[in-house]
């Protein structure tokens, strides 16, 4: 036996529904004999599925709820159409290569998605994006798919000099809506694959098409799983005629939410809240009135009302003037109700401490059982009036109750984070930048700083805010998030200020701010962030590493087969390879990297073993020593390392036999490319 060839395409989305289905229902499926392969594979049965089903299947119906448009078909047809492309390592424009697990993507961002499917399938823990809006002047992917690429291109002039499609969906094309939502509709669907079970999706949207992402998320993530439709109001001045429109919107969606209210309640980072605005002026306050009174509680507590009452009305620390009360164990509370609202309380005597007598019940009944009674009083958690007459109180410390669920309407300036940007890169090179702190707060509602395998990706990235928000986050609370960032390599306009700077195109902006933010944040606070990664891998999309054979064997001469004997491209080096292998493999692209010099001839270690790869010629007994030796997941050659089959058997079997791997797990195990 000899390795397989790797499959080199990217994953066809129609497999991977249908491996979905199965597990669902493996009864409407049967085998059959792929004519190209000669395997079996699964298709489905739809005659059982249809009798599975019973009444609630339909095929055609006068009239049944549904969101359509022009395009709507092609759109799902294109998100399963499988590619043969590749991205290309980077490594002069990365950040710390060799260490880092955040990945930056220069390409179109559904061929991207479509090439992380293999690696990251089921692993993103959330994902922000911020879509053209589709004003007029925005640019739509020009996703083609009536015409042959190269035609369209000729006649539309799409194309950018690196082969790049888009161009700005006008107000004028009779198309204007149905192109926005061809567009966005395949990205979602491809998406929503690589989302964890219990991850959570972020977009950003403005009126303009916001009624139709609504139904496109519906469909494709299941109108039960909708979170929210959030409103972010901006302060933004407008010159509208009738309305100034001051806010756009983020719709959150789950991809299930069963799933994922499923959360631990006890972890704030993992339960849809945020912490309350202005708490640290009211900390700062306390504090000084103790230094100012010691023990005295009266005197902070008149301190406190004071401050309050102070205080104008806009500032946050206002909203939480009910807590002014203090006490020598917790610090500050207010009184709380004691009551059971549902009025299903218990009703026991709760005895006043100075005259010994049972105080009143509350109507509701008290909100505790008997049990609970001992540890309250112990802990002096609750408050007791002049006599057993007055209803007592349960004390709210400010400390235990910081944060609260996110509100669906929130304002920030959206002001601020344009200055910010400018300062930063010493120019203003994007007019409406997405506010990082806001990003940030978006990724702490469904993030854990606990967790070493949260995953942030945003494939519409821009200006890299999300970079941004993800390592300043990780900074304030010591997590591990990684971020995934892809950008279309769009051209800046002529006469931009980032054009005049060097800057020609946005993802060469958007890497030099995560740079600048990387540095400023460790900067800022040196002593937490010393194992803070602000690193970055940096890929492009390309054309596949390998020579497209278009023709049969037959239609080959002698020279023309011969040259085929090494079937990648000239200008491919050794990573390009090795990357490529590794998407097309499953593994994930920011796994550790080493190399080790074996015979002169270097090995490649993705992870201590998770991959191993060798793509020099004539493979020796010391490097099959060498990889055994890190008892590897994979093996992967060249097809050029081997003169002819039997050196190629040769290195399957005595791979096999080191590894102590049976004939199907080394099928399985070793490939060449």
């Amino acid at each position: 036996m000899k390795p397989d060839k790797l499959e080199t395409k990217s994953l066809d989305n129609a497999t991977i529904n249908l491996e979905a289905l199965y597990q669902i229902a493996p009864s409407c499926f049967t085998e059959v004999k792929d004519a190209e392969t000669g395997k079996l594979r699964h298709v489905i049965n739809f005659d059982t599925l249809r009798q599975l089903l019973g009444d609630d299947a339909v095929e055609d119906a006068d009239e049944m709820y549904q969101f359509t448009w022009p395009g709507k078909q092609d759109a799902r047809r294109e998100a399963a159409r499988p590619i043969n492309k590749t991205l290309r390592p980077v490594v002069e424009d990365s950040v710390d290569w060799d260490n880092t697990q955040n990945l930056y993507i220069e390409g179109d961002n559904l061929d991207v998605l479509k090439l992380l499917q293999k690696s990251y399938l089921g692993k993103v823990k959330m994902i922000y994006i911020d879509p053209p809006y589709n004003t007029g002047n925005d640019f739509v992917y020009n996703d083609n798919f009536t015409v042959s690429k190269d035609d369209y291109d000729l006649f539309s002039g799409d194309v950018d000099e690196l082969g790049n499609r888009y161009r700005r969906n006008t107000d004028t094309n009779g198309r204007f809506h149905s192109d926005w939502c061809s567009m966005i509709y395949p990205r979602l669907m491809v998406a929503r694959s690589l989302l964890t079970d219990d991850g959570v999706i972020f977009i950003s949207i403005d009126d303009n098409e916001q009624r139709n992402l609504k139904n496109i998320c519906d469909e494709i993530f299941g109108e039960g799983n909708f979170v929210a439709q959030v409103i972010w109001e901006q302060g933004r001045k407008s010159m509208a005629a009738q309305v100034a429109v001051n806010h756009e919107y983020c719709y959150i969606y789950c991809k299930n939410k069963i799933v994922n209210v499923s959360f631990d309640k006890t972890h704030p980072n993992n339960n849809w809240q945020v912490k309350k605005r202005g708490l640290d002026l009211i900390y700062k306050t306390y504090e000084t009135l103790k230094m100012q009174y010691g023990n005295n509680c009266e005197k902070i507590e008149n301190g406190l009302k004071k401050f309050f009452d102070e205080l104008p009305d806009d500032n946050p620390a206002k909203a939480h003037s009910h807590y002014r009360r203090v006490d020598q164990y917790k610090g500050i509370y207010f009184q709380g109700d004691i009551s059971q609202g549902t009025g299903q309380g218990g009703r026991f005597d709760i005895i006043h401490p100075i005259t010994q007598k049972p105080c009143k019940v509350p109507a509701g009944g008290w909100r505790f059982s008997e049990n609970k009674l001992p540890e309250l009083l112990a802990n002096h958690r609750i408050v007791f009036g002049k006599d057993e007459s007055t209803i007592p109180c349960l004390k709210r410390y400010l400390k235990e109750t910081e944060y609260e669920v996110f509100s669906s309407v929130f304002y920030k300036d959206g002001r601020g984070a344009s200055k910010r940007i400018e300062k930063l890169l010493g120019g203003k090179y994007f007019d409406y930048p997405k506010d990082e702190n806001i990003i940030k707060t978006f990724v702490s509602l469904v993030t854990s700083y606990t967790s070493s395998n949260d995953i942030v990706l945003d494939f519409f990235s821009g200006s890299a805010t999300t970079a941004h928000a993800v390592m300043q986050l990780n900074a304030e609370d010591e997590g591990n998030r990684k971020f995934i960032l892809v950008q279309l390599p769009e051209e800046t306009p002529e006469d931009s200020e980032a054009r005049k700077a060097g800057y020609k195109y946005i993802p060469e902006i958007a890497k030099e701010r995560i740079r600048r933010a990387g540095k400023k944040i460790k900067s800022d606070s040196p002593l937490t962030t010393q194992n803070l990664d602000t690193g970055f891998r940096v890929f492009r999309l390309a054309d596949s590493n390998f020579i497209e054979d278009k023709k049969a064997p037959k239609e080959y001469t002698q020279d023309e087969l011969d040259a085929f004997l090494d079937n990648v491209k000239s200008d491919r080096t050794d990573l390009d390879l090795l990357f490529g292998a590794m998407l097309n493999w499953g593994v994930q692209l920011s796994l550790p990297m080493t190399t080790e010099i074996i015979d002169n001839k270097k090995i490649y270690f993705v992870n201590n073993g998770d991959l191993a790869a060798c793509f020099a010629d004539n493979i020796t007994e010391n490097i099959l020593k060498a990889i055994t030796a890190k008892q590897p997941l994979r093996i992967l050659f060249r097809d050029r390392c081997f003169t002819h089959d039997d050196a190629k058997i040769n290195v399957f079997e005595t791979l096999k036999q080191l590894l102590n791997w049976s004939e199907e797990e080394a099928m399985k195990n070793i490939r060449v490319i």
